[in-house]
């Protein structure tokens, strides 16, 4: 790793060591693999699952809501803790709160990797994510606080490349574990991961806090948050198995809709609330966040399924199935650099109206391919198409987003866009899982109708609905009748599948429709209104 310009050690640092006064030059270098090891661990996990999906269907017995569970439970925390973790590291210190997240993380992915029931993964997964709030934004706030500012940009820069790679990298190494291995290794890997940043972090990396370290904590924001948005998305999941009018689904509803009236109203009255809505009066602001919710559903609950797609009804390995995005990746990689000139070029309203709608036809596209359709043919043009509409609009995105306010609030500003892109990854799951088992139910229905079953086969295929695509052909069938089954599911997961690539579509292109109408096009650059000023 370079020195990213720093100035070398003198001799006396080198023998005093890490415990007395380290080199500031060694501290950055380390910081930085740190930041970059912590935030990858967090990152390559939520994708290495979805493909470790299947299997886990298969090994633990989970139907598809517990499926869902097994990535909302994580999200749910990671999103609605986010930018308190954020100010735990501001107020604590970020190396303990970026080092209490490692640990947490670590041994929460060990419990995974223990789980023998899915119960088990989805507590375990909720632990993780709660370790990944505090992870998260540690990595880039150890960067900021060890870097100088003149050597801070290529330090990011450094650790986006890397993060880069290990998206990349990530679900297609998950997806050999699970093929050569077991599913396990997929959360073990993380276990030695942990070690090397906790013994990096104690060694190497200097402590530092954030100018308000004083400041309180808006931990009752934080609460209503997790409350409001776990009640929405218990109902959504639990809604398709037990029907709107169960009380259990009514009640979380109602819990939902109440957590989060009341989280708006905690947030208007607090002197720091963790999501400052004075923000949303700045026009830009609004509009990009709005933007985020909606394309980052689209992206999130859309490529949910896509594993699944590929793996229990395409017939592919999870390692091809890591592989499927690696053209995505490739293209937001390489026009990274020229979609970051867009905004100066153009203004921010253009390519965040251009890049959703290209995002729109590729979700489209992925709405075409059939059972047996081939990669080549079927799947890689709307590969390729979404990761250009991406690439076009993720960089000025984050550009706008961090111009709508002042200098002092960017790291607010950042934030909370953060957190409503995770936040919209999080209701899309819920709600696409009613959309997804309305169709492969209708489709499943009146494919096994024609399929003229006898009646104890036709009740165990449709007594097996809530696994989508994983049902099992009980044994005993004969070769014929068991085939044809599969294919009737494959098919019902398939006219689901495109139910929801065609809503993510829409999405994608509403997002679109909200950029022309909120966010402002071509201005001078140095024309950074400040936050309007709180009523208190």
């Amino acid at each position: 790793m370079s020195h990213i310009g720093s100035p070398p050690c003198d001799a006396g640092q080198i023998l005093r060591g890490a415990h007395a006064s380290p080199c500031p030059a060694v501290s950055r270098r380390w910081t930085l693999v740190a930041a970059i090891l912590g935030s990858s661990m967090a990152f390559v996990d939520g994708t290495v699952v979805n493909v470790a999906l299947p299997a886990l269907q298969r090994e633990l017995g989970a139907s598809a809501s517990q499926a869902q569970w097994i990535i909302e439970s994580y999200s749910l925390f990671l999103a609605a803790l986010l930018l308190v973790g954020g100010a735990l590291g501001d107020r604590l210190g970020r190396r303990r709160v970026f080092m209490a997240g490692a640990g947490l993380f670590s041994a929460a992915s060990l419990a995974c990797a223990l789980s023998g029931s899915a119960g088990q993964l989805i507590a375990a997964r909720a632990v993780q994510g709660v370790g990944a709030a505090l992870l998260v934004p540690g990595s880039l706030s150890l960067i900021s606080a060890t870097f100088p500012q003149s050597q801070r940009g290529q330090a990011i820069g450094t650790w986006s490349a890397f993060s880069g790679i290990t998206a990349a990298v990530g679900p297609v190494l998950g997806g050999f574990l699970i093929d050569h291995f077991s599913w396990h290794w997929a959360f073990l890997i993380n276990v030695p991961l942990g070690a090397v940043l906790l013994a990096i972090c104690a060694a190497r990396v200097p402590e530092s806090r954030g100018a308000a370290a004083e400041g309180r904590l808006d931990l009752w924001g934080a609460a209503l948050a997790t409350i409001g948005l776990a009640g929405i998305v218990y109902a959504f999941i639990e809604a398709p198995a037990q029907g709107w009018s169960a009380p259990v689904v009514m009640g979380a509803a109602l819990v939902g809709v109440a957590g989060l009236a009341l989280f708006v109203a905690a947030e208007a009255r607090s002197p720091a609330p963790m999501l400052p809505l004075r923000l949303l009066r700045i026009r830009d602001f609004a509009g990009t966040n709005l933007l985020t919710l909606l394309l980052y559903a689209a992206l999130g609950g859309g490529l949910f399924y896509f594993p699944l797609d590929l793996i229990q009804v395409q017939g592919y390995g999870a390692t091809a199935a890591g592989a499927a995005m690696l053209p995505f990746i490739a293209i937001m990689f390489l026009l990274s650099r020229w979609a970051g000139k867009l905004v100066d070029t153009w203004g921010p309203r253009l390519p965040l109206v251009a890049g959703p709608l290209v995002a729109a036809l590729g979700f489209a596209l992925f709405a075409l391919p059939s059972v047996g359709a081939s990669y080549g043919l079927g799947f890689l043009p709307a590969v390729c198409t979404l990761g250009l509409g991406m690439a076009i609009t993720v960089a000025p995105l984050t550009t706008t987003v961090m111009n709508s306010v002042g200098p002092e609030l960017a790291g607010v500003a950042s934030g909370v866009n953060n957190a409503v892109s995770r936040a919209a990854g999080l209701l899309a799951i819920a709600v696409f899982g009613m959309l997804m088992s309305a169709a492969f139910d209708a489709a499943l229905a009146q494919k096994l109708s024609q399929l003229q079953l006898p009646a104890g086969l036709h009740d165990a295929i449709e007594g097996q609905r809530h696994r989508l695509a994983a049902i099992v052909v009980p044994d005993g069938v004969d070769q014929a009748s068991a085939s044809a089954i599969r294919q009737a599911v494959g098919e019902a997961f398939v006219a689901g599948f495109r139910r929801v690539m065609l809503a993510c579509a829409a999405l994608a292109a509403l997002s679109a429709l909200s950029a022309w109408l909120l966010i402002e096009g071509r201005r001078d650059p140095a024309d950074v209104r400040p936050a309007p000023a709180s009523p208190r």
